[in-house]
């Protein structure tokens, strides 16, 4: 390889330094070589800080072209040259060089580096999709609480998900039309929305992959408390079950499909006798206060209070008082759980 090089070199200098490149991280990789000594190579073959960035798997190195380890939390600049760990994935590597156009060599370097990159995360801490809803049969195995651990953690491996990794934590999703899915989320986060599908979702706390059935009963159980967001079903369409507390509760009182209880009623009459009147009950319930009510429905604060003087009529308590007003939150949230 080396022969072959200098003789590249003689003819076209980039095409040999991309063979001695390639030559280099086929050593490393063969080594075996860490994380950190691959971004340093890329860093000193390029002559420039390279910068590695995996945050589904919690990896962040950075190593300056001398070969200091120093990491940074700025965000990678769009005009440094980089590299997907994946086909079609989001850059994951940079080369730390704005305002030239990419160099076949900076190609090379960043190619061969991010392949590298890529089976040394592969091998030590397991492939992290921001979804792991390739398989609904696996899903279904990780969710089954009856199913015995080993075979659930072999389906979570099957999944690319490391159930050895102490930071790893996945969510239950329960869309209101579908099949149930699980998303890893890194440091136990929210999910981004474009991880969520459409519709209604009850989403369950971040836990460890042997503790998804819990995840996934109370991911069920935030989804009784959604709405469809519309005008006739205002309300949140994705609910997460550890922000509901001691309100979850509710769940357990009111049967779905059965009888409503009394204030549930009088909502649905009041909503029958006056078109729209939900979202102004909505806004009224979920806001802090009376004028943050009226602009969230773009009303007057004049109007909001006519309608409030109408609401209060045909539901027969007061809603301008913390009790009246709380009393229309239960009513509101019972309305969702007495859903069939």
């Amino acid at each position: 390889m080396k022969e072959l090089a200098g003789r590249l070199t003689a003819v076209d200098p980039d095409a040999g330094a991309a063979v001695q490149v390639i030559s280099y991280f086929d050593r490393l990789a063969e080594s075996r070589a860490g994380l950190e000594a691959l971004v340093r190579g890329a860093a000193v073959l390029a002559g420039c800080p390279a910068r590695l960035v995996d945050a589904a798997r919690h990896v962040r190195v950075r190593v300056e072209p001398d070969g200091t380890r120093k990491d940074s939390e700025t965000k990678p600049d769009p005009d440094w040259p980089c590299a997907a760990l994946e086909p079609g994935g989001v850059p994951a590597l940079w080369l730390e060089r704005a305002g030239t156009v990419p160099s076949v060599v900076d190609a090379v370097i960043l190619e061969r580096a991010a392949g590298a990159v890529r089976l040394v995360l592969d091998r030590t801490r397991g492939r992290a999709p921001a979804s792991a809803a390739d398989d609904p049969a696996l899903i279904e195995t990780l969710l089954d609480g009856t199913v015995v651990e080993p075979t659930r953690l072999h389906a979570a491996r099957r999944l690319g998900v490391d159930p050895a990794d102490p930071a790893v934590r996945l969510r239950a999703v329960a869309p209101g039309d579908g099949p149930p899915r699980v998303l890893v989320t890194p440091g136990g986060g929210r999910p981004a929305e474009s991880e969520l599908p459409g519709g209604r979702l009850g989403v369950g706390p971040a836990v460890p992959v042997l503790e998804l059935p819990a995840s996934s009963a109370a991911a069920r159980t935030a989804l009784r408390f959604t709405a469809d967001g519309t005008p006739l079903d205002p309300g949140p369409r994705v609910v997460y079950a550890d922000e509901l507390g001691g309100i979850a509760l509710l769940a357990d009182l009111v049967v779905p499909g059965a009888e409503p209880p009394p204030d549930v009623r009088a909502v649905e009459a009041a909503a029958a006798a006056v078109p729209g009147l939900l979202t102004t009950l909505h806004a009224v319930a979920a806001t802090a206060s009376q004028r943050a009510a009226a602009a969230e429905i773009n009303v007057h604060h004049s109007t909001l209070q006519d309608r409030l003087t109408q609401a209060e009529h045909l539901l027969g308590w007061p809603l301008r008082t913390p009790q009246g007003r709380l009393r229309l939150q239960l009513a509101l949230t019972m309305r969702h759980l007495a859903r069939p």
